[in-house]
């Protein structure tokens, strides 16, 4: 049910951000042009690939709550992971153009209106600065990687600002490519780490938050349990996990205590994040059970 609201509220939570980002991009557009302002128009066009992936994510999420069919047993949970993937790449895209832009501006130092770049930063920082704090909360792996794109408007948009205050009462056109440039590798950094993660996930690593070797621990606690193996843990979508062990039981073990084993094991995955489980139950003799 709590899986279900999440999914609920990161689809609104997206779509909300989404109209706000492309109605604010339009408008930077506009304005950029202008108040003759590279930066802000440099901006306009991050924001506007922001604004489509933003929509590529609001379109994952909501696909992702589609129940599983024939063909996707599964589920289409991980079409979230994959919105995060291309959110992931955007992003690192653009920081690299942000970081190209701001050399280049570097090399030949361009003037702006910095009345009209003022009034701009300050919408920026409180449009993103409001989408930020609304998806800053989500708890799936998609909302998460988006919260870095606005994390990156809002800080870019406070560099325009501060630009924007000193360039009102002393020209240095170095000041504005510089600020973007750190700014920059700051998110990039946190971007890959993002990434990574986001790998992970596709190539069915174990999750960030449980440890195999504890769980194997517990379930050799139990009694009637010879060995382990087999044991795999993978994740759909950052969120709900999958876990499929073999057990070998003692020999003597009779079908009574083989079912309590399986309740026994349950019982201790109940503490994790897992929505699949499947135990696979076998005899020190090689004999196969259910």
């Amino acid at each position: 049910m709590s899986h279900h609201h999440h999914h609920h509220d990161a689809s609104k939570n997206i779509r909300t951000v989404f109209f706000l980002n492309l109605s604010f991009t339009i408008l930077e557009i506009i304005g950029g042009f202008y108040v003759n302002s590279v930066a802000i128009i440099s901006y306009a066009v991050h924001d506007l690939g922001d604004s489509l992936s933003l929509g590529f994510s609001w379109y994952m999420q909501e696909k992702s709550k589609k129940k599983p069919s024939k063909k996707f047993t599964f589920g289409y949970k991980r079409l979230s992971l994959l919105g995060a993937l291309v959110n992931s790449l955007v992003l690192l895209t653009g920081s690299i153009f942000v970081i190209y832009a701001a050399i280049d501006r570097l090399i030949t130092p361009q003037y702006s209106d910095a009345k009209g770049m003022l009034i701009f930063a300050i919408f920026g920082v409180l449009v993103n600065g409001y989408a930020a704090w609304k998806i800053s909360s989500g708890k799936t792996l998609n909302e998460r990687v988006l919260s870095w794109h606005l994390i990156e408007d809002v800080l870019g948009w406070l560099a325009v600002m501060i630009v924007a205050i000193v360039l009102n009462f002393k020209n240095i056109p170095y000041l504005d490519p510089a600020l973007s440039i750190l700014i920059t590798l700051y998110i990039l950094w946190n971007v890959i780490k993002r990434l990574k993660e986001t790998l992970y996930l596709f190539l069915q690593a174990q999750p960030l938050d449980i440890d195999i070797d504890i769980i194997k621990k517990e379930i050799l606690d139990i009694s009637d349990i010879n060995t382990i193996h087999h044991t795999h843990i993978w994740s759909l979508d950052g969120e709900r996990h999958v876990f499929t062990t073999h057990i070998i039981l003692k020999t003597d073990s009779t079908l009574k205590e083989m079912l309590q084993v399986k309740k026994d094991i349950k019982k201790i995955l109940k503490k994790y994040p897992f929505d699949h489980i499947t135990i696979e139950t076998e005899f020190a003799n090689g004999d196969c059970s259910m």
